[in-house]
């Protein structure tokens, strides 16, 4: 089976999927993998430029990684542990295992094809070669000896596999070699393990720049260094996935970051879930690893192409901007730019009204960045208050709020520890905040705190102010330039006594918490949209329509609310970049909801609700926040979603929405039958490419 780009057929529905009231819903796992499908695909469009089909290739093989060292582990987990409780879609942990392992296996095959057949001719028709070392000529050995010797030799380690030699711990996502020795003095046959080091880059490039050679074949051919006297008879690389998902056994953990710390480390010796291995590895070996592993044969996959395409990584990064998208520097928003010398009030400009951003077609460093470095100077800025899910290495966020901390501000700052897989980033921030002076909370036991807020108080004429930035994205300038997101900025009196409440409420003790305006979870957020959704059933006929722009949508009970608003004649339209659990267009249940797909340059990231009477009296309502619809979004999170109310703001909001459910360029649409159709073609609306050109026309009109 392969990915087309007309056609990406999910998986049917399977023998345990019987009921009417099943087939209401579409299965979590496998509408995931629909949308890594959908990412795969642009890795086969010519019109996406050369190196950037690379980068989906490799975005989708991390991707995959991610998939099975949280959602398979977690399945196999259930399935160890006797549990048979059914997914509303009607499946077992078991049966969706076995449906996962279904369409996992042709979309290997698919990638390693992209790669062999698509990819590496189309590269080396622009002189990017993928050499093997066979290929190569006496000089280009010549300099790989001389790579080996300088960088790659000192820092291997064999570890052999004898009765004195237990076999070795295989880390998570580690490409290895398994090597077979025979010593000549005795005949014995001894397994070896060399680990190809992590921190080299995974293809070696050859002095011209522009030909790549896979590390672990330099390794290969060097293997009589490391075994000297002994004959290599035989090696293969393989790679293995651990169950990474980090979950607190004690949820009354009286220390919530030892308790995360302990977690960490455990989770480096996670259960195999995935074995993948050279095809032509001899069934010895095969049996082997599997046995000392702890996998079955539905564990392996095989490959003929490189094992980890997510080293593609380092083809992209050649300089070769011809073969790239066009570069593109985010604008300066209208409000916030510099105007003759003299020096910009972020205050000044809040004042005069809330402000929309739209990142990365806008700056984060010239708005939300500046936001926080201000109020870290101004000597009128009594606290600072922040949310930190996920930030940069090198993040100008936390270096203001160091600042802040040192010139005797209040600042808190709640970090998330539980953030999966910036865990240890995160611990490291907390405890440079800690030395600085800055109140740190390390979330909370039982939820994780996924809101993107920030709240400053300053003291003015009259009293304290409270300034506030609401956002869809994570507080990182790295992902800013990458990821599709919206924010907030305002200083609505109401939203900043909210605001309030929620920090006071994440950093103390409080119960019935009430919010004036924004939609809170776990509180007030499901039943805050549920409201709205009824709310659009009773306004008058042809009027009722409903907008919702999300990454996921996986929340049965939401779902269904859906169902009913369809059911009385509600438009929906749902534009979802990757999980969506809800069937579109059946007749008696879901024929007036329309579910599209975005997939392009950007990481389409931002969570927009629209409600055409949500506002009363025929009013329309939009909110934008964090919150997918999903159960652990509504259930077991602090999210925040803040109405948007200035008109011309909601103005931008629905120019924006409708050029997402107009784009013939990179949209997908999800059918009845549960596949996704390509609507490209017509190329007449790019979303990307019209975003970019709406936030130059906004910056020439300064």
């Amino acid at each position: 089976m392969s990915v087309d780009r007309g056609s990406v057929s999910a998986a049917s529905l399977t023998a345990d999927v019987g009921t009417e009231v099943d087939q209401r819903f579409l299965n979590r796992e496998l509408s995931w993998l629909e949308f890594n499908a959908r990412v795969l695909a642009l890795a086969t469009e010519e019109t996406t430029p050369l190196l950037e089909r690379a980068k989906f290739l490799a975005i989708f093989s991390t991707n995959l990684d991610e998939f099975f060292q949280v959602r398979v582990a977690g399945l196999m987990d259930q399935e160890a542990a006797g549990i048979t409780k059914l997914t509303p879609d009607g499946r077992s942990p078991a049966r969706q295992l076995y449906d996962i392992g279904e369409r996992v296996e042709p979309l290997a095959r698919e990638a390693e094809r992209v790669f062999l057949e698509d990819l590496t001719p189309a590269l080396a028709g622009v002189g990017i070669r993928f050499s093997s070392f066979d290929e190569l000529d006496e000089d280009d050995r010549k300099y790989l000896d001389e790579v080996f010797d300088e960088r790659v030799f000192p820092v291997l380690t064999p570890l052999a596999v004898d009765p004195g030699h237990p076999f070795p711990y295989i880390s998570n996502l580690s490409l290895n070699l398994a090597v077979i020795v025979n010593d000549p003095a005795t005949g014995d046959r001894r397994f070896a393990r060399v680990k190809v080091p992590d921190l080299l880059s995974r293809f070696v490039v050859m002095p011209d720049g522009e030909r790549f050679v896979p590390l672990e074949q330099v390794i290969a051919t060097h293997l009589e260094r490391l075994f000297p006297g002994m004959e290599v008879v035989d090696h293969f690389a393989f790679r293995v996935t651990r169950n990474a998902d980090l979950t607190l056994e004690d949820e009354e953990a009286d220390d919530l970051l030892a308790a995360v710390e302990m977690e960490v480390r455990r989770r480096r010796f996670g259960r195999a879930v995935r074995l993948e291995i050279e095809a032509d590895m001899t069934e010895e070996i095969r049996e082997l690893l599997m046995r000392e592993l702890d996998v079955e044969d539905d564990d392996v996959f095989e490959y003929v192409a490189p094992i980890d395409l997510s080293g593609l990584w380092a083809v992209y990064d050649l300089d070769r901007p011809e073969l790239k998208y066009e570069s593109w520097t985010p604008v300066t928003p209208t409000r916030l730019a510099d105007r003759d010398d003299e020096p910009f009030d972020m205050f000044e400009a809040m004042r005069s009204g809330d402000i929309l951003l739209h990142h990365p077609y806008e700056s984060f460093s010239t708005s939300v960045e500046r936001f926080i470095r201000q109020a870290a100077v101004d000597p009128k800025v009594l606290a600072i208050k922040l949310t930190l899910y996920r930030t940069s290495g090198d993040s100008p966020i936390v270096n203001a709020l160091i600042r802040a901390a040192e010139q005797g501000k209040q600042v808190a700052a709640l970090v998330e520890l539980k953030a999966r897989f910036d865990e240890e980033a995160n611990i490291e921030w907390a405890r440079r905040l800690e030395e600085a002076g800055v109140h740190v909370v390390y979330g909370l036991v039982g939820l994780k705190t996924h809101t993107k807020t920030a709240l400053v108080v300053r003291e003015e004429d009259g009293g304290s102010r409270r300034y506030c930035h609401i956002g869809t994205g994570n507080y990182n300038s790295k992902t800013a330039r990458l990821y599709e997101d919206l924010g907030l900025l305002t200083r609505d009196p109401h939203i900043g006594a909210d605001l309030t409440q929620l920090f006071n409420f994440l950093t103390g003790y409080s119960r019935d918490v009430h919010y004036e305006k924004l939609l809170v979870a776990p509180d007030s957020l499901r039943s805050g949209l549920t409201e709205l959704i009824r709310h659009e059933r009773t306004a008058p006929e042809g009027s009722r329509r409903i907008i919702m722009k999300m990454n996921s949508l996986v929340d049965d009970r939401m779902i269904d609310e859906l169902y009913e608003a369809s059911a009385d004649g509600v438009q929906v339209d749902l534009i979802i970049r990757g999980i969506c659990c809800l069937r579109p267009g059946v007749a008696g249940l879901s024929e007036n909801i329309r579910v599209r797909s975005i997939v392009g340059r950007y990481l389409e990231h931002s969570r927009v609700y629209y409600f055409a009477n949500g506002g009363g009296e025929g009013e329309p309502s939009y909110y934008i926040g964090s919150a997918d619809l999903m159960p652990r979004n509504l259930n077991r999170r602090i999210e925040a979603v803040t109405p948007v109310t200035d008109p011309a703001l909601r103005r931008r909001l629905d120019e924006f929405l409708q050029i997402e459910l107009r784009d013939d360029t990179l949209a997908w649409e999800l059918r009845r039958d549960d596949t996704w159709h390509f609507v490209g073609g017509g190329r007449a609306v790019d979303t990307h490419e019209r975003l970019q050109e709406l936030a130059l026309e906004r910056g020439r009109a300064v």
